[in-house]
């Protein structure tokens, strides 16, 4: 069975720092593009960050500048490196893996709470 497995999530002042992990299994990595959503309280589902193999990353004009995507698949993992966080980035952030050769075979993982707090 395909899994998503987010970590790294946490508590943080602002300011700082925190980096998320998301390790996949069971899928051949290299051929997913790998996105980062985030879901805040009353909010839609948003787009922070995504990455194809071979591609330039895109950010959410909201993050540009203080969150990094990137992958290494030989460890079937994607990275977010965020910071410089702010209170307006708490959220649960996604996982998401689209298929880039069959299309709509997508996974998600189950998230992980960032918060970030004074």
């Amino acid at each position: 069975q395909v899994q998503l497995v987010e970590s790294g999530g946490g508590l943080v002042q602002p300011g700082g720092s925190l980096r998320l992990s998301c390790g996949a299994s069971l899928i051949t990595f290299s051929i997913y593009h790998m996105n980062w959503y985030r879901q805040a309280p009353g909010k839609q589902r948003e787009l922070v960050a995504t990455l194809t193999s071979g591609s330039s990353p895109n950010y959410a004009d909201s993050v540009k500048g203080r969150f990094t995507i990137f992958r290494d698949n030989a460890k079937n993992t994607v990275y977010l490196q965020m910071n410089n966080l702010k209170p307006e980035d708490k959220a649960v952030y996604l996982c998401n893996a689209v298929n880039t050769r069959v299309a709509g075979r997508q996974y998600w993982g189950q998230g992980t709470q960032v918060t970030v707090t004074s």
